[in-house]
């Protein structure tokens, strides 16, 4: 197993006095941080394809209320997994800017090689006093903003056959829509295990669907498919 080089986000500076957290997790979500709670996410099955043009996969870990994304970590199944994860515009680069209380992390796979890949997220909250707040940068255009929200619905995973719907919330519509497959094992999920859960997503109504297989294999394994939604204001 391979320890990807931390996905890092510029610290803010806690103000003094404040007690340690729990120790953080095995990984670095946590280094730099004067409180943090680690949130330990599952191994998420990356897709593997030959093509040109690679399939993503995204996954989204939520921080404890009052606390915001301060750092980010991953560990890969194999060096060809490209990880990164979406922020926001702002100045400065910092958590409550360009982070908030969840996080999508987005992996592919860019190896020549076929095979298995997989990668387990990790985030170190802080609390939002340590946060910092947006500042307007231009008053004769729109500046950047958050026209559109990720929202996720995780769900476990058992033996046979379920369907799985999410959609916006009401004054929202469904832009995009996304679903993927994690493994809560402590090392990466086999071939075998990764292919005895299945699922086949339609959108129809502004609603998602997901339609989840899976076999014997995952009786005593907690299996989680996670279905996001990309949600823009109704205008």
């Amino acid at each position: 197993m391979t320890r990807v080089l931390r996905i890092a986000v510029l610290m803010g500076t806690l103000a003094a006095g404040l007690a340690l957290a729990s120790p953080a997790g095995s990984a670095n979500e946590c280094e730099g941080l004067q409180v943090c709670v680690p949130i330990v996410g599952p191994w998420v099955a990356v897709p593997t394809s030959g093509g040109a043009v690679r399939p993503e996969v995204a996954w989204q870990l939520t921080c404890p209320r009052n606390y915001i994304v301060g750092g980010l970590d991953a560990e890969l199944s194999r060096r060809a997994i490209d990880v990164s994860f979406l922020g926001t515009l702002g100045s400065p680069v910092n958590p409550g800017i360009t982070t908030s209380r969840s996080v999508t992390f987005v992996a592919k796979h860019v190896g020549r090689s076929s095979g298995l890949s997989s990668f387990k997220p990790y985030v170190g909250c802080m609390p939002t006093q340590g946060g910092g707040t947006r500042v307007p940068t231009s008053v004769s255009v729109f500046p950047p903003g958050q026209p559109a929200t990720r929202r996720a619905k995780s769900v476990r995973v058992r033996p046979g056959t379920t369907s799985v719907s999410f959609g916006c919330r009401s004054g929202e519509r469904l832009v995009g829509a996304s679903h993927a497959f994690g493994f809560f094992t402590r090392t990466p999920p086999g071939a075998s295990l990764v292919s005895s859960v299945s699922g086949s997503r339609a959108v129809r109504s502004g609603e998602i669907r997901v339609t989840v297989r899976g076999d014997a294999e995952l009786q005593g394994v907690r299996a989680v498919l996670q279905v996001q939604a990309v949600c823009a204001r109704q205008r």
